[in-house]
């Protein structure tokens, strides 16, 4: 199921405008695989509110902190990783917390201390 975030809405030079980089320069990203708008029947590309905000991400990566286009795709690759691991982290921290709770239960309705 996709979200609203992942809705593809914007066709190329309307986020290019928004952006602010030639539609050339969106082509070339998806080239280099930075990102994979959706196609329509006709072979249109339409980018969603996701794509955007990894575009503008890309471009402060490069405008602002002066990375060259391999620098940016390493950082992206390794913030994307450190999202999924805190992702885990969150996940298994609140199944320890459910297991704890599982545990405690029958120690407080036998009147036991946990």
């Amino acid at each position: 199921m996709t979200s609203s975030h992942d809705e593809p809405l914007y066709v190329i030079s309307v986020v290019a405008r928004m952006v602010g980089v030639h539609a050339q320069t969106l082509r070339y990203y998806e080239r280099a695989g930075l990102i994979t708008p959706s196609r329509s029947e006709g072979n249109r590309r339409y980018y969603s509110e996701r794509d955007l905000e990894r575009l503008r991400h890309i471009k402060t990566l490069m405008d602002d902190m002066g990375m060259n286009l391999a620098g940016a795709e390493v950082a992206l690759k390794l913030m994307e990783r450190v999202a999924d691991l805190e992702q885990q982290v969150q996940d298994m921290t609140a199944e320890m917390r459910r297991l704890r709770a599982q545990l405690e239960r029958p120690a407080l309705q036998e009147g036991r201390k946990p």
